[in-house]
């Protein structure tokens, strides 16, 4: 299977899953003028899994190090196998809650708010769990990116105070979004090996269990999100039928962000093998940063909003200081 040998690359790789975790939203902003968010989801979900095969495929079951794919499938403990499922399970309850979220207060609210409390908590766990890198650092950029969550929250403050509505329903939702999305990750590294050249006999490689991972969603997704569809959280309900109506350019949309997504997750395991998950989960979720970026300059969802700019140029700075911390602390 393919590994990450450097430290180096191992950064890149997170980069890219801050990349690609903060700019797959932009999907479902795309359909959300003519497809629901609970419609768009089944597609995007479906996106995961078809990634996570393609790479285990491919990347996971090539090279000259660790083992192939299916020989990994069929020596895995059922204890691990149930871990990497159950985190599955257990993101997506979250990334409903968050998706939901950005249907209602925007991208420039629910990621900031959602996935920067799943950074905080998320790195915490982590790191209390396989201790990697210099704590000081670490948690000094973590402390950072907490300060520009605040900057963020004032901000779209003074913006709903200016259009006289505050849409408590979407805060509250990012909320605990953000705090169950801290969770998985560390129920999908506990299924893993430590020794990516020579993987522990009964453990996942990072390719299987990001499989048994997107299967957890799945299968989940079968129970969470038919609840979703018969009582949204804003809206009236849908049916299946309105979600085979759909246009196929709706539906390639879904799974395009679903790709996107699960291209940032399986390069956050892989880079795990040199960075550590504290690291690699925290520099992915410096998507904040990103969704951030898209929503203000892409979406403008601060556009027409009075004496916001100071607060979301000092949250940008807080989150670049902050991210560069959180490098630092591997080096």
């Amino acid at each position: 299977m393919f590994i990450v040998s450097t430290y180096t690359a191992a950064i890149i790789m997170s980069i890219v899953t801050m990349l690609c975790w903060g700019s797959w939203a932009n999907t479902q902003k795309l359909a959300e003028k003519s497809w629901r968010f609970e419609l768009f989801y089944w597609d995007y979900v479906i996106g995961i899994v078809l990634m996570a095969l393609v790479f285990a495929f491919t990347l996971g079951s090539n090279g000259t190090a660790g083992r192939s794919f299916l020989t990994d499938l069929n020596q895995a403990d059922w204890q691990n196998i149930g871990n990497a499922f159950l985190g599955g399970v257990i993101f997506n309850a979250a990334n409903i809650l968050v998706v939901a979220a950005i249907a209602i207060a925007g991208m420039s609210v629910a990621f900031p708010i959602g996935i920067g409390i799943a950074l905080v908590l998320g790195v915490l766990i982590n790191y209390l769990a396989l201790p990697q890198g210099n704590a000081f650092w670490l948690f000094s950029g973590v402390a950072l990116v907490t300060l520009a969550i605040v900057f963020d929250a004032f901000a779209y403050r003074k913006k709903a105070i200016q259009v006289q509505k505050v849409p408590a329903k979407g805060i509250l939702l990012s909320v605990i979004g953000g705090i169950l999305m801290a969770m998985f990750y560390r129920f999908v590294a506990s299924s893993m090996i430590t020794n990516f050249e020579q993987p522990q006999a009964g453990l996942l490689t990072p390719y299987t269990a990001v499989v048994i991972f997107a299967i957890g969603i799945l299968i989940s997704n079968v129970l969470f999100n038919t609840i979703l569809m018969k009582k949204p959280v804003e809206g009236e309900a849908v049916s299946y039928r309105d979600y085979f109506s759909g246009a196929l350019k709706e539906h390639l949309t879904g799974v395009l962000g679903g790709v996107i997504w699960c291209v940032g997750m399986s390069f956050s395991i892989i880079a795990a093998g040199k960075a550590g998950f504290a690291i690699s989960y925290g520099l992915g979720q410096g998507a904040t940063l990103i969704a951030a970026l898209w929503g203000v300059f892409i979406w403008k969802e601060f556009k027409g909003s009075q004496g916001t700019h100071g607060l979301i140029t000092a949250m940008f700075i807080c989150f670049v200081i902050g991210l560069a911390m959180i490098v630092y602390a591997g080096m």
